[in-house]
């Protein structure tokens, strides 16, 4: 492709730049071949010209597209260079956060200097089982695949971690243990995990310090190796190290610090147990305060130590030991405080009683004098002699520093020593994963001996990196068919040879250091003469003659040769060694006693655990003495890294390249200089360099289809996509070196991508242009129409104005002139009035004051005649009074004591009913008598009244005619007189009249003027109380609305108090029963734990038994099974299992699991008493709530229980008339049956005299009443008052029917309100009124009662006729169908007579429907049960014909082999079955069923064998009743509780509980078999609380149903054990439905795409992503919709109780939202705007699958609240503050970390979209600060919703259950 295809106009271009290495720019014109330079115009908008090299031409590089920056992998990137590697990590880092980023097979990690919440356990969780290209790249991410692959290929691996100091190298390896500690586990308590990760803070201690690039700087090198079994868990670990730093024991830079435990111990000082160590302040000591820097910001040296401390107990390292490796510390600190002072020039010495001297022989246990005098003197030895040489000051105060090093260095090596052995242990290796934790590539101003040995190190690793690089690009080109060339790339074998090949710098070293007189300066000279000619890659210094240069693969580094003899050395005085091995301390003489065997000072270690063959193993031979020293550091150190170098060529590397991002430990800063040396100096720019040397880009034909379809036409799109592809690309890139075409890729030159995109990006553009030139056009269109009519409507407007405009000045000139001529006739009217008024007013005041007078003298009169007349009619009544009053007052006397005596007679007289008949006879002739007296008054009245009539209307007739004469005489006469007296007033009154006018006119004025300030006062002070009016209305309506807000604000702060508590409550519940169930859960796995150790010993004790004996394999299976059941029970068995057990179990372990049950046990009591008082809580307050109801409604109750009894016994009686009668009819059966005489009928004759005879007597009862009500009414009427309404309680309680008692209460109520009769006009006493109104109301009475028991006796006897009929038309019905059925063959008998039964029974059922609803659901139960007797003894005919025509057969045959002729004997097998199935006709009498199960105890365990251990599922659920196990275990569980049997009771429940927790043990991960047992185990737990006999439960009951409650045993403890049971099935549950749902929620609700085209497929680098297109093996959100739905068809078939169908379907959408935000939260490439809308589409189609299923309502839809705001965040816009205002109050289930994170991994798939701003994220962040909310970014996969089993009772009845023969339970008998 030609440089002018890409260098165009706008085509932007990496330029080096001296402060930032590489600056942007953009090209502001096109580049023609041959030009010098180009027109660049960098960022910030200055314009430059960009000369190029006039010797190589090159161009600058080209920057990738917008879309492929940020990407997970670097070789994703279309170019690939050093500008685009180091913006790519930049963006990352700073713009999204993210610290990892793949560089094809290495994994980049760039120091964050923070604290991330990415190493969680649920970030742990979430990586494992993931293919290392699915997610983001993390170090969890390596694990992984390690882990994997050590799984998979059987293949040992390594993880190499190299970076500079303060690049997180030990942080990385930390993790990358933690991961495989917590996904392999360990299979004992102890677990070895925890040992592995302990050895971190004790190495860390003993071989970390601060540097000034980082605070915990490991000193040294270190390999892990960590051991697995065959099941991949993790069983030891072995440690190997690598060049500890001794140097620094003795010496520390400024801002540094020596290693850390120092600094830990004189932290600790003031401790008791530290007191002998005699330590103080690290001031206080030379070897601790020459850094000037002892404290560390935010690290608590005495709390390390703590933790030290303990990982040393962890270890198995005692604290004696401890504190005997204190001890050793402590001395060190002292021996470099002793103070050696020069004696002489060529002599020293020590002062005597040297303190620190003296506390270091202490400590170490050697003498004084001993090493004082080798501290400094020196024995040099001779052939014959030895001499003991003083030595000078300072090459005394060397020797001491010197063993300070090689004391530290034992004590390193002692530690590291010990640490593999507590990490050893006596299982088999099966495989190991290997962690090397080494120094990067270091350069500094002065590079000394451990520079040199570092980086020898890193070109040893940096090519064994380059070789693996190398073959996997060769593997990767021949599994792909690609024509393979050699790539030329960057070889270190000749710097590696210079420096460890014969006569290198290393030999020759070894040999400067055996000289007698060697120095640096001769091994310098030697360097320059052997290598400065012969080598290119050895140079030296032209100012300087003792050092050299070496080119590296990353840098040229100069080397100063001074101290490199003496650190290859490393001497020690021999005599101060003797002098230790000397010591009485043990600890110490462990560490010298073999120094042979002990490891060597450079801190290497013999591998332990089996792994010899990586260790070093010294010659035994040699004596350890004299040749301990002859080694050197440089031997030791290449024979160490060559054994690394095997170790790792045998195993699958894998490398993490750890980056410091600047120097001053900033967080999120990145300097590009730092980053690009360790680019160069990691391989990482190798690595690029190697890709790019190939085919870095490659595509699967599907992802580069699904890419670039944009650019195809229509035509060239075939069936065949890799033809497609290839037809395509060959139109598309002309030059055909650029691309290769594999079996499954397509792969792309350096830079092909990018021009691909471009043409893409293009192709967009232009459709882009196309579509918005159309959006344009319609909108300007849209626009222009808009104006044109709102041109038109303004014009319209406007005209309508201007008409209206004349139209009104016409109507006001036209008014005008109206009211002119108005007010000129209203001021000539008023002038009118006025003087019309006033003649008037002076008429009538004259008139007035004459009639007034007049008025007065009549009123007066008549007044005086009133008062005459009233005294006089007062003074008689009072008169008239008094003696009517006395002679009433002795009426009545007299009168009530008459009364008196007759009602004593007439009570003794009552109670003779022939007395009464007699009086009543009396009684009617008076009636008669009376009547006919009332008859002939009436008469007499309408004849007076008739005369009466008559006479008014005459005399009306006259008085009217006499009353209008008068009137016209009295007005003629008045107009006379008033015309007289007219005449003369009006004479006087005009003189009057004249004078009083000019008075008049004159006070008129005065009124007129006083009237109008009165007005104008009265119209000023009516607007002043109306402005107080409205003033005072505004307040009062401020007031209103306040007292309104307020109350409102009330009533709403206290509705929200009560939901608040309401919601606290709530919450509090669910927590403690999410703890409970937690309990649960974790005793469970105890349990399990425990099983699991007491099979394993089993197998081990079973294995190492010689031998083999075969046995049955039904028998061992059976007997296992009854061991498991049995072990409950059997207690010598269990304890001997237990004592197995014990025995081969760590006794920590055993006292670990107790201590562990114990509190289990004791937290479950305590949380199960807690929930009981709630229960109970809840139980008082809703006793007490119905305590009110039903004392609210005490009266209609009592009255309603009275009508019940009422009724309940007439219904009895009536019940027993109808079974009496209906056995009568039944039991004869002749057409003659209802004739008199007949049974029939002289029952229903005897049951009317019956009814006649309890009349009569009810009869009786109301006359007695009767007549009691009226004497109480008599007494009522004469005291005038009312008694209360206990006075009639006696006689109320008698009356025993409730209509009586209505008909005497209205009574009662009638004769109260009725006013007192004439009593005189009957007779004197009122005795006959009484008598007839008492008889008519019980007359009335009696009539009605007669009359109401006609009609039922007439409705019974109609009733009962039809039933007569109906049982003669059904008896001759079976009397034709018997003779038809005897004509048919056996097995047409059959099936008629089983049609007809099926009919008979459909017949009733649908009369039943008819009459009664409510008792067709107990009828349909009937019919069934009916149904499934006469199915069963179809089924028993059919085998009985089918054995019978066997035997036939066999007979038939056998009678054919004898040769038998004769035909008479022979009988078809019709015949044969006629016989015993021909008695059809005869009836079978029907038990009456208790709903019990009987069984005897022997048959127990077969009962839970045959119900529960091989019960299949399947079979039950779809043939038979839901639940049916549940149901027969309680019926056999009433049995025993009917027998009073507790042992049997109990053995019952726990082998139920037992086998149930068994067959979930064998088949916990079948889905069908959880779910039919959580669905039995809730029904037999509801069938425990139904029949329990609570009423609680049993009000819920049928009266059947309670009669079967148990009666014996309360088994309210079993229900919590039950429902633990429950509980945990659930549970179980829950985990097969997230492990099925697991594997398809990432490709379903992620990666497949439902709707295709939707969202695009980015450019993929080495570590290949899952294809986002659906293969055949892949899932889909359709396959994850079916499986839901199988699970819900499953769950429902099992008569699984709705409410746990939606705590289950809410918990399985809770699963997919979490799981799917997680893998969104975790994933760059799915935070994309169509992702987003792939996602809402998804959710959309799991709302329309619950909606279908009516789980609406369940909470499903709410636990993907957090995945849809997420998915809305995706699509929304994010670039103003609007926007953050939006986002922050739509994503409100979201956490902060959550929402950022989502933010910062945004990336566009197209190059439309744009990324999301650092402003607008931290725009975000500050609006979400106050949040009050957890910091874990992950969701909780694991977390279960508490479980509730809510009650829901059974409306099957227990007796109307039966038991098919397939589940083989013969051996019940139903009881």
């Amino acid at each position: 492709m030609a440089a002018s295809e890409l260098y165009t106009k706008s085509a932007r271009v990496w330029i080096p730049d001296a402060e930032e290495e590489w600056k942007s720019a953009e090209l502001v014109k096109d580049y023609k071949n041959g030009e010098a330079s180009l027109q660049l115009m960098l960022e910030d908008g200055k314009v430059i010209e960009h000369k190029l090299d006039p010797k190589t031409k090159n161009l600058p590089y080209l920057r990738n597209p917008d879309i492929l920056v940020g990407e997970n992998d670097l070789t994703a990137l279309s170019y690939l260079h050093e500008p685009a590697v180091l913006h790519n990590l930049k963006v990352r880092f700073i713009d999204s956060k993210l610290i990892y980023t793949y560089c094809g097979i290495v994994l980049v990690a760039i120091n964050p200097y923070e604290n991330l919440p990415i190493y969680g356990t649920d970030i742990i969780n979430a990586y494992s089982g993931q293919n290392m290209g699915d997610m983001d790249p993390h170090i969890f991410a390596v694990a992984e695949e390690a882990y994997k692959q050590m799984a998979r290929d059987e293949r040992n691996q390594s993880i190499i971690v190299s970076g500079e100091s303060g690049a997180g190298k030990t942080v990385s390896a930390k993790y990358a243990m933690r991961y495989f500690a917590t996904v392999s586990g360990s299979a004992s308590e102890a677990n070895v995990e925890e040992k592995v990760l302990a050895s971190n803070p004790i190495m860390e201690a003993i071989g970390n310090a601060k540097t000034t690039r980082n605070d915990n700087s490991s000193r040294f090198g270190k390999y892990i190796e960590i051991g697995f079994d065959n099941r991949y868990r993790i069983i030891g670990a072995n440690m190997r190290t690598y060049l500890l730093e001794k140097s620094r024991v003795v010496f520390q830079a400024d801002e540094e610090r020596n290693y850390h435990v120092f600094y830990q111990l004189c932290a600790s000082a003031h401790l008791p147990e530290f007191k002998n160590l005699r330590l103080s302040s690290a001031n206080d000591f030379l070897y601790t305060r020459q850094g000037r820097s002892p404290v560390i910001e935010g690290v608590d040296d005495s709390k390390e130590l703590c933790t030290t401390r303990h990982a040393f107990t962890l270890l198995g390292i005692n604290e004696s030991y401890q504190m005997g490796l204190f001890q050793v510390l402590a001395a060190i600190l002292h021996l470099g405080n002793v103070e050696i002072k020069d004696r002489d020039a060529d002599s020293s010495l020590i002062a005597p009683n040297n303190r620190h001297l003296t506390a270091f022989c202490e400590l170490v246990g050697v003498t004084y004098q001993d090493m004082s005098q080798w501290l400094c003197h020196r024995k040099l030895k001779t052939a014959n002699e030895t001499y003991v040489k003083p030595l000078p000051r300072l090459q005394a105060t060397n020797a001491r520093d010197a063993l300070s090093k090689h004391i530290y260095a034992k004590l390193f090596s002692w530690i590291v020593e010990h640490v593999n052995k507590a990490l050893v242990t006596n299982v088999k290796q099966h495989s190991f994963i290997g962690v090397l934790d080494i120094y990067g590539f270091e350069t500094f101003e002065i590079n000394s001996f451990e520079q040199f040995c570092i980086n020898y190190a890193n070109e040893k690793l940096q090519q064994q990196f380059n070789m693996h690089v190398f073959k996997l690009e060769q593997e990767e080109y021949m599994r792909e068919q690609i024509p393979w060339t050699l790539i030329d790339f960057y070889d270190n074998q000749p710097c590696i040879n210079l420096i460890e090949a014969k006569m290198g710098i290393l030999d020759l070293l070894d040999e400067e250091c055996k000289m007698p007189k060697g120095s640096d300066d001769s091994w310098a000279q030697k360097l320059y003469n052997t290598h400065l000619k012969t080598c290119s890659l050895f140079e030296k210094p032209r100012m300087s003659n003792r050092a050299f240069i070496i080119q590296h693969f990353a840098d040229k580094v100069e080397y100063q040769c001074e101290g490199f003899l003496e650190k290859n050395k490393d001497t020690v005085n021999a005599e101060q060694i003797n002098v230790l091995k000397a010591s009485k301390f043990d600890l110490l003489m462990e560490l010298f006693r073999d120094e042979e065997k002990a490891t060597s000072p450079t801190g290497q270690t013999p591998g332990t655990g089996g792994r010899t063959r990586l260790s070093i193993k010294p010659d035994k031979g040699r004596d350890s003495s004299s040749k301990e020293h002859k080694k050197t550091v440089g031997c030791q150190f290449r024979n160490s890294l060559q054994m690394l170098m095997e170790t790792l060529n045998a195993t699958t590397p894998h490398y993490v390249r750890c980056i410091k991002p600047n120097d001053f430990k900033l967080a999120f800063s990145f300097d590009p200089k730092r980053a690009v040396q360790q680019l160069r100096a990691c391989g990482v720019l190798e690595t690029i360099r190697i890709s790019a040397a190939g085919f870095p880009s490659r595509w699967t034909y599907q992802e580069f289809f699904s890419r670039y379809r944009v650019l195809m036409k229509q035509k060239d799109v075939l069936a065949d996509k890799k033809l497609t592809c290839r037809n395509v690309l060959e139109k598309l890139v002309e030059d055909q070196d650029k691309y290769q075409f594999g079996k499954t890729k397509i792969f792309f030159r350096a830079g092909q991508v990018a021009y691909l995109e471009k043409l893409r990006a293009d192709k967009l553009r232009a459709a882009c242009i196309r579509i918005q030139k159309t959006i344009r056009c319609w909108l300007a269109r849209k626009k222009y129409l808009r104006m044109r009519n709102a041109a038109i409507t303004i014009q319209r407007f406007t005209r309508g104005y201007q008409a209206r405009c004349l139209a009104k000045f016409m109507r006001r000139t036209q008014a005008a002139t109206i009211i002119q001529k108005y007010q000129r006739m209203c001021m000539e009217r008023k002038r009118y009035r006025q003087k019309q008024a006033a003649a008037l007013a002076m008429q009538t005041i004259l008139r007035a004051y004459m009639a007034r007078q007049k008025y007065q003298a009549l009123l007066r009169e008549h007044k005086a005649v009133i008062i005459q007349k009233f005294i006089r009619g007062w003074l008689a009544r009072c008169w008239y009074k008094r003696c009517l009053e006395a002679i009433v007052y002795l009426q009545c006397c007299i009168r009530r004591m008459r009364a008196k005596r007759e009602l004593k007679k007439l009570k003794i007289e009552a109670r003779s009913v022939e007395h009464f008949k007699k009086l009543n006879k009396g009684m009617e002739n008076k009636i008669m008598q009376l009547q006919r007296k009332i008859d002939e008054q009436h008469k007499d009245n309408r004849l007076v009244s008739e005369k009466l009539v008559s006479l008014e209307n005459s005399y009306s007739a006259e008085s009217e005619r006499m009353r209008s004469e008068l009137n016209r005489l009295r007005g003629a006469e008045e107009d006379a007189k008033n015309k007289t007296n007219q005449v003369l007033s009006l004479r006087e009154e005009l003189e009057r009249l004249k004078k009083e006018l000019s008075a008049t006119q004159q006070e008129k004025k005065t009124i007129e003027e006083w009237a109008q300030t009165y007005r104008q006062e009265m119209e000023k002070m009516v607007s002043e109380l109306k402005d107080q009016n409205g003033t005072l209305k505004k307040e009062k309506d401020d007031l209103n609305r306040l007292i309104q807000e307020q109350s409102q604000q009330m009533t709403e702060k206290m509705a929200r108090a009560i939901v608040l508590e309401t919601q606290q409550l709530e919450t509090d519940l669910n927590e403690e029963r999410s703890r409970y169930q937690n309990l649960l859960t974790e005793h469970r796995r105890l349990e399990e734990k425990y099983d699991d150790l007491k099979e394993e010993m089993a197998l081990s004790s079973n294995v190492s038994k010689p031998g083999h004996r075969r046995t049955d394999s039904t028998h061992s299976s059976n007997e296992s099974e009854y061991t498991y059941n049995s072990e409950y029970t059997d207690l010598e068995d269990g304890s001997r299992a237990r004592e197995d057990v014990t025995r081969g179990m760590d006794t920590s372990l055993t006292l670990k699991l107790q201590k562990r049950v114990t509190e289990l046990e004791q937290e479950k009591q305590s949380l199960r008493n807690e929930l009981e008082n709630k229960e109970d809580q809840f139980q008082r307050a809703r006793a007490r709530d119905d305590a009110e109801f039903k004392k609210a409604r005490g009266a209609e109750l009592e009255y309603e229980s009275l009508k019940r009894q009422e009724l309940e016994s007439e219904n009895k009686k009536l019940k027993h008339d109808l079974a009496a009668m209906r056995k009568s009819l039944l039991g004869d059966a002749v057409t003659g049956a209802g004739a008199p005489g007949s049974p029939a009928y002289k029952v229903l004759l005897d049951q009317l005299n019956a009814s006649c005879e309890e009349l009569e007597v009810r009869k009786e009862e109301v006359l007695i009443l009767r007549s009691q009500l009226v004497s109480q009414k008599e007494a009522m009427h004469h005291k005038e008052t009312m008694t209360e309404p206990s006075v009639f309680a006696e006689d109320v309680s008698k009356l025993k029917d409730a209509g009586e008692i209505k008909q005497a209460y209205i009574s009662l109520k009638d004769t109260n309100r009725s006013a007192a009769p004439d009593l005189h006009k009957l007779n004197e006493d009122g005795e006959l009124w009484l008598v007839n109104q008492g008889l008519k109301e019980t007359i009335r009475l009696l009539e009605h009662q007669l009359q109401s028991q006609r009609r039922t006796y007439d409705n019974e006897v109609e009733s009962l006729r039809g039933e007569l009929q109906n049982v003669k038309e059904e008896n001759n019905r079976q009397q034709q169908l018997l003779a038809q059925n005897l004509q048919l063959p056996p097995e047409a008998r059959i099936e008629a007579s089983l049609q007809h039964e099926i009919t008979r029974l459909t017949n009733e059922n649908l009369e039943l429907m008819a009459d009664d609803p409510t008792a067709s659901q107990e009828a349909r139960v009937n019919i069934l049960r009916r149904m499934v007797d006469l199915m069963e003894q179809l089924e028993k005919q059919d085998r009985t014909i089918r054995k019978l025509k066997k035997q036939l057969k066999v007979y038939s045959k056998r009678i054919g082999e004898m040769g038998a002729v004769q035909t008479e004997g022979q009988t078809s097998p019709g015949q044969m079955v006629d016989e015993p199935i021909h008695p059809v006709n005869i009836a079978r009498r029907e038990k009456d069923f208790q709903g019990m199960l009987e069984y005897k105890k022997e048959d127990e365990m077969k009962l839970v064998k045959n119900l529960i251990l091989e019960l299949k599922p399947r079979g039950v659920a779809v043939n038979l009743i839901p639940g049916l196990p549940a149901y027969i275990l309680f019926m056999c569980l009433r049995h025993a509780d009917y027998l009073n049997d507790d042992q049997k009771v109990r053995t019952l429940l726990t082998s139920t509980i037992n086998s149930i927790k068994k067959i979930l043990k064998k088949r916990g991960e079948d889905f069908e078999t959880v779910s039919f047992w959580l669905s039995n185990t809730c029904r037999f737990l509801h069938c425990l609380k139904q029949y329990s006999g609570d009423e609680t439960f049993a009000k819920l009951n049928t009266p059947r149903q309670n009669e079967h409650c148990l009666t014996n045993f309360d088994l309210a403890e079993y229900r919590q054990v039950i429902s633990d049971l429950a509980i945990q099935i659930y549970q179980q549950l829950i985990k097969c439905i997230e492990g099925t749902l697991h594997a398809m929620i990432v490709y379903g609700m992620l990666e497949h795409e439902t709707i295709q085209g939707v969202s695009g497929v980015k450019p993929t680098g080495l570590r290949k992503r899952t294809a986002s297109i659906a293969e055949e093996d892949t899932y889909t959100l359709e396959s994850m919709l079916r499986q839901l739905s199988a699970f819900h068809s499953t769950m429902c078939q099992h008569g699984t109780d709705p409410e746990l169908i939606k705590q289950v379907v809410k918990q399985e959408f809770y699963i997919i939202g979490a799981v799917t935000l997680n893998n969104l939260l975790l994933r760059k490439d799915m935070c994309s705007w169509s992702k987003g809308m792939q996602i809402r589409y998804n959710v959309s189609q799991l709302e329309e699958w619950l909606r279908d299923k009516g789980l609406m309502n369940c909470g499903a839809k709410e636990t993907l609240e957090p995945l849809i705001q997420a998915a809305q965040l995706l699509q929304v816009k994010k670039k103003t503050d609007e926007d953050a205002e939006a986002i922050c109050s739509m994503c409100h289930a979201l956490t902060t970390s959550q929402i950022v994170r989502i933010l910062n991994l945004y990336t566009p798939v197209n190059e439309f979209e744009e990324r999301v701003s650092i402003a607008f994220i931290r725009t975000i962040q500050t609006r979400l600060r106050d949040r009050s909310e957890s910091p874990q970014l992950l969701m909780d996969t694991k977390m279960i919703y508490p479980v509730t089993f809510p009650f829901n009772p059974s409306s099957l009845a227990l007796e109307t259950i039966q038991i098919p023969s397939s589940l083989n339970l013969g051996f019940l008998t139903r009881v």
